[in-house]
């Protein structure tokens, strides 16, 4: 264990620390300078589990660190073979879903999906939130998936792994391509989010909703601005996320406040304050997930407390390892999004208590398959006899 494992495993509460945890940081050559990384959420970004080879950054005596340039998003195009895809864990409500982009420029330093990136050879952190890529024939393989014989309907997830709504769909434009042909086709879809940009697609939306075919629900992670903008950075702000919920709401279409990740020590306690903000808003059911930590996102997390929370950091990991049976995660089925043990208990009853006293306990009315209609566009392959 190197001496910044040490500390991050053994922070001692006191703020002054803080200078303590930078120098180790720095020292480990993991850390990106912050004018590089201005506007990101991480401060790290380590190679990809999977690489023979690591990289660290480390000052030559010839200053060359300050002409790097700082972390722009770049955007790849991506040609995948199928866009749904198929999932059997019982802890899920679907069993299908298309993510139109991989990677995610909201930044938000906790998402669980920034382990994907190793799979492209890429980082975890910084390359999660700037090294993008863009699948712009999604919406023609989604026809031509929904046009073969014997496809059965049913509801797909959109935002599971990445937001379809996060700044590159204001150009790209591949999540309203999506919902044009599951609109034809009368498809039903659910939407999660954390952008407003979905007000964009209010029209097609609208329609859905009048067809029971949709359902959006939007993360509200805090409350705190000042949070907000430091965790989850290039993601819509708090207020305008609760916006967005009315306006969803007036227009008729079903909305969800998903109260995730519940962060123990640092944003637990606005748990009922953002149930009761978003009944205001017009949410009809509420859900909330545990904070999770699977393989790079640990470390990414706990560096992240060090720089902006370093006094509280000794006393949130310990609360989310009393959940996690002493570990940073736990992956089991069972126990990923809630967690076990008297905090975890004290956390579910809360949440039910607020739920049911807010009227937001009910269950999502389960939208339509029986209006599908195969779609006919030119993205579909014809049968050969």
């Amino acid at each position: 264990m190197n001496e910044l494992d040490h500390f991050r495993q053994n922070a001692l509460a006191p703020s002054h620390n803080a200078d303590i945890a930078e120098a180790l940081v720095a020292r480990s050559g993991l850390r990106v300078d912050a004018g590089r990384r201005r506007g990101r959420g991480t401060g790290i970004n380590p190679t990809g589990r999977f690489e023979t080879r690591t990289r660290h950054v480390f000052d030559d005596g010839w200053e060359s660190l300050e002409d790097l340039p700082a972390f722009k998003t770049e955007v790849q195009i991506e040609k995948p073979r199928t866009i749904i895809s198929k999932n059997n864990s019982p802890d899920l409500s679907f069993d299908r879903s298309i993510n139109a982009y991989r990677g995610c420029e909201h930044g938000c330093v906790y998402c669980f999906a920034r382990p994907t990136h190793a799979f492209m050879g890429l980082s975890a952190g910084l390359d999660f939130e700037a090294r993008l890529f863009a699948k712009p024939d999604a919406p023609k393989l989604l026809e031509r998936e929904l046009s073969k014989a014997g496809y059965k309907p049913r509801v797909i997830a959109m935002g599971t792994n990445t937001d379809p709504y996060q700044p590159i769909e204001k150009k790209w434009r591949i999540s309203r391509q999506l919902l044009e042909v599951l609109n034809a086709c009368n498809h039903p879809v659910g939407i999660v989010t954390k952008s407003s940009l979905i007000l964009r697609d209010m029209d097609i939306l609208s329609q859905m909703a009048e067809k029971g075919l949709v359902k959006v629900a939007l993360s509200v992670t805090t409350l705190d601005r000042r949070l907000a903008r430091t965790m989850e950075p290039r993601a819509s702000t708090p207020v305008r996320r609760l916006e967005t919920m009315r306006a969803l709401s007036d227009a008729g279409i079903p909305v969800a406040v998903m109260a995730s990740p519940v962060i123990p020590g640092l944003n637990d306690h606005e748990l009922e304050r953002i149930l009761d903000s978003a009944k205001a808003a017009g949410a009809c059911t509420a859900t909330y997930i545990l904070l999770r930590l699977p393989l790079e996102v640990s470390p990414l997390f706990r560096d992240w407390l060090l720089r902006h929370y370093p006094d509280r950091y000794r006393h949130v990991m310990s609360l989310v390892r009393s959940m996690r049976g002493g570990k940073d995660y736990d992956a089991d089925f069972s126990k990923r999004m809630k967690g076990t043990g008297p905090y975890a208990w004290q956390l579910a009853r809360r949440f039910e208590l607020a739920s049911k006293r807010l009227e937001l306990d009910k269950t999502w009315r389960s939208l339509r398959t029986d209006l599908f209609i195969p779609p006919a566009g030119s993205g579909v392959q014809l049968n050969l006899l």
